[in-house]
């Protein structure tokens, strides 16, 4: 609709307005329905019993007076009483208003009470000036349908109104924000998902606009990177190969320094598949209920027969959580690898479950030299090596690619040193699923 505003300010102003009108619309019927109309149903009552004074019968002027009051209360429905009589009749149960006792006292010329009864009936006790020792109680039928609820409603029906048409408005007005953020999560865990649809107030569109710009930037970005270190690592295992194949064809006097080339070779090899893998990182692969426990079991079982340290395992009871198991084992498997490369003896690698922040977590435990508090951030940068504390073996890379993928399931990653020697890696991880 051309006539809808487009920025958030503009419908925000246009949803204040329609809920002023509202408003006043309800005020109106409501004032008029239970204000005005009793006010004028109750003068109109009074003037209809004054009215009928004047046409009390002529032929009963020559009776007493008694019968004359008596005429006149039937047909009013005032009623006079003494003192003693006014509190047999409820004076007693009634209250003393004084702003109504002096506007009648300026009407009636000298001083006046008025009380005012509520019950079953309203009434309006007047002691007037020219008769002190009497009360007027004039009944006030009409104002039974004046009753004052329905304001009470009144203010009801509009807070809730006002706060309806608010959250309507906010939940128009989010929604396209929660969308862009959930799609900025994902292409922080390195997922790009498909372009946000440009709608909802000018403001939002702008904003969804310039994020799939970016979004698209980074995939480009991302597919470039890629398609770079693949090539580069296939170009670079052609000449390794013929290397290793020129040092296994090298005299037997020269078999160390074949030895060494072959190994070196072998390291290289490694790196490069860690750049693949950092690269990769399983993206097509999809989230599923898995056992932790099960991973964790399943990977210490297989882990390679050179390796030295003693492995243990202190597993506490989990629920089953989402997560991409291939990418989980890689991240166990990478930690058990820094465990065994820096760790002297022993290696625990334990679990559990935080009920309260409805997490579970795993960690690896070694007893190696541990990690300097001040490099422990910068460790999980790609190409960053601990080489003052942890030896500085390997590409930089394993610590790196386990952050990526903890990220990747929304999780957390801490290191901390042991006191007693090692050093501790604590991974946390979300039980909801993750979206695809």
């Amino acid at each position: 609709m051309k006539l809808f505003p487009k920025s958030a300010f503009a419908r925000t102003v246009a949803l204040l307005a329609l809920v002023l009108l509202i408003n006043q619309l309800v005020s109106y019927v409501m004032v008029s329905n239970y204000v005005v109309r009793p006010s004028i149903e109750q003068i109109n009552e009074l003037v209809a019993k004054h009215i009928r004074t004047m046409f009390i019968p002529r032929q009963h002027s020559a009776e007493t007076e008694r019968e004359l009051m008596s005429y006149y209360t039937e047909a009013t429905g005032i009623d006079v009483f003494n003192d003693a009589e006014a509190e047999q009749q409820g004076l007693g149960n009634s209250t003393y208003y004084g702003y109504l006792s002096d506007d009648m006292s300026d009407m009636l010329g000298g001083e006046s009470h008025v009380r005012v009864a509520q019950g079953q009936k309203f009434y309006l006790w007047v002691k007037p000036p020219r008769a002190p020792d009497f009360w007027i109680r004039v009944p006030l039928e009409s104002m039974q349908q004046g009753q004052f609820s329905p304001l009470v409603m009144y203010l009801v029906l509009i807070g809730l109104l006002s706060v309806f048409g608010g959250m309507l408005f906010a939940n128009w007005l989010n929604r396209p924000l929660k969308a862009l953020e959930e799609s900025a999560r994902r292409v922080g865990r390195g997922e790009f998902p498909e372009q946000l649809p440009e709608k909802g107030a000018s403001e939002i569109m702008a904003v969804t606009r310039a994020f799939n710009q970016m979004s698209r930037g980074i995939r480009e970005l991302e597919n470039d990177r890629n398609l770079l270190m693949a090539g580069v690592s296939h170009d670079l295992r052609t000449p390794l190969t013929r290397i290793r194949l020129a040092a296994e064809m090298m005299p037997q006097e020269d078999d160390s320094l074949a030895q060494g080339i072959i190994e070196d070779i072998d390291d290289m090899n490694d790196i490069i598949d860690q750049f693949i893998d950092y690269v990769r990182l399983d993206q097509q692969e999809c989230s599923s209920k898995e056992s932790l426990n099960e991973l964790i079991e399943q990977t210490v079982a297989n882990v390679p027969d050179n390796w030295t340290k003693q492995f243990e395992l202190e597993l506490g009871r989990l629920p089953l959580v989402w997560l991409r198991p291939l990418s989980m084992k890689r991240v166990i498997i990478n930690l058990l690898e820094n465990a065994e490369r820096y760790g002297k003896h022993r290696v625990v690698v334990s679990s559990g479950h935080d009920k309260k922040q409805k997490r579970v977590w795993f960690r690896v435990t070694d007893d190696g030299p541990g990690i300097p508090e001040e490099q422990q951030d910068k460790l999980f940068e790609p190409f960053t090596q601990g080489d003052k504390a942890r030896g500085g073996v390997g590409s930089g890379l394993g610590l790196a690619i386990i952050k990526r993928i903890v990220d990747r399931h929304d999780g957390d990653i801490k290191l901390q040193n042991r006191p007693e020697g090692g050093l501790c890696v604590r991974i946390e991880l979300p039980l909801y699923q993750q979206r695809q």
